[in-house]
């Protein structure tokens, strides 16, 4: 601990010797620092929006840092956080100790919804203000489980199979299925997503029915929405969309308890949380065919081994890398509001960032 404060005092000094930074001097002011950083693969591909946005709002001479983290390089890490006034990041956990190597940081800000890997009674005990982006893929998420429900019910994973490998043309090598008009659609988590699902799927599938108790009875009325309890929409649902945020009462919200319960063979879209999923209860609900096809954007490990991962290579089951939010727009959108958090809440303008989720 005392070699780490000590790293982090010397840092500071030697901003405070030199306010050169980026080739721009200014006399007596220090330039902000702002640490762009995560998993290597789940980096943004560029970085010029995010950099030219925070130029903007905070100076020219802002010292902007981009760093692949590195899980077995932490002290590494805890060495760039050091000097740094505000970290951008989506998945690099930021724990209380973490934050003790960081005494001049003010603002997380997230480029991703949820914030489960930041400490937030650490964050706020510090001073520190805590910004997921909010918002940004609801249209994409949405249209993910359209694509998913529509894909997994035609077979194009398993047709596409006999295609490519086998040079097969039937259309009788995958089970016979309902119609997507015949069929109910289960929603678990009715926050924007899950309202923007039901509202593209009305008209594609027989009945829409959801589960969420933190939202008002009439958001469900005005979408033509039937609430009911978990129970009921496992037992009720030919199809079940997941697109429900992690948080302390729903890890493993589909477990072996709950799969027991899909009694009409449903199939299940994980598009909210991978860790609202028990994988091994999942796996065993496939085989024995009381889940009769699964989509996921998410798993368990958010960098999974997929090489070892028992739901890889099925003939039913569709996964994508976290890429349901994936589009041009959302992109656009992902990176500007996540660094027009930062620049407002280091100028003091906290009514203008666009979600905290913390007093600070």
């Amino acid at each position: 601990m005392i070699k780490s404060c000590t790293q982090a005092e010397a840092l500071i000094a030697l901003r405070s010797l030199s306010s050169v930074r980026n080739g721009v001097a200014q006399e007596g002011r220090i330039p902000m620092k702002v640490l762009i950083c995560d998993h290597p693969d789940c980096m943004m591909p560029d970085h010029t929006l995010e950099i030219e946005t925070l130029k903007a709002g905070l100076g020219p001479d802002t010292d902007i840092e981009v760093y692949e983290y590195d899980e077995g390089r932490r002290d590494e890490f805890y060495a760039r956080l050091a000097d740094a006034d505000a970290l951008l990041t989506a998945f690099v956990t930021m724990d209380a100790e973490a934050m003790k190597h960081a005494p001049r940081l003010k603002v997380i800000s997230l480029n991703s919804t949820g914030f489960d890997q930041v400490d937030l009674n650490a964050a706020t005990m510090r001073g520190i203000g805590v910004c997921p982006v909010g918002e940004y893929c609801t249209w994409d998420v949405s249209e993910s489980a359209i694509a998913y429900m529509s894909a997994l019910n035609k077979h194009f994973k398993l047709y596409q199979k006999e295609i490519d490998e086998r040079h097969a043309w039937n259309y009788a090598a995958a089970p016979q299925w309902p119609r997507l008009e015949d069929q109910v659609l289960g929603i678990v988590g009715f926050g924007k997503i899950g309202k923007c699902t039901a509202e593209k799927a009305r008209g594609l599938v027989k009945k829409i029915i959801a589960c969420d108790p933190h939202v008002p009875h009439g958001d469900f009325v005005a979408r033509g929405v039937d609430r009911v309890e978990k129970d009921e929409l496992l037992a009720q649902s030919d199809i079940i969309v997941n697109h429900m945020c992690l948080t302390d009462d729903n890890e493993r919200y589909f477990d072996a308890a709950a799969f027991s319960q899909m009694v009409r063979r449903p199939i299940f879209i994980n598009l909210g949380r991978g860790l609202c999923v028990d994988e091994s209860a999942l796996v065993e609900a496939l085989e024995d065919g009381r889940v009769r096809a699964f989509g996921a954007d998410v798993l368990y490990n958010e960098t999974p081994d997929l090489a070892s991962n028992e739901l890889v290579g099925r003939d039913n089951v569709i996964i994508t890398p976290h890429s349901a939010f994936y589009s041009t727009t959302a992109i656009e959108d992902l990176e500007r509001l996540s660094c027009e958090n930062i620049v407002h809440f280091l100028k003091g303008e906290k009514e203008k960032v666009f979600k905290l989720v913390n007093q600070v």
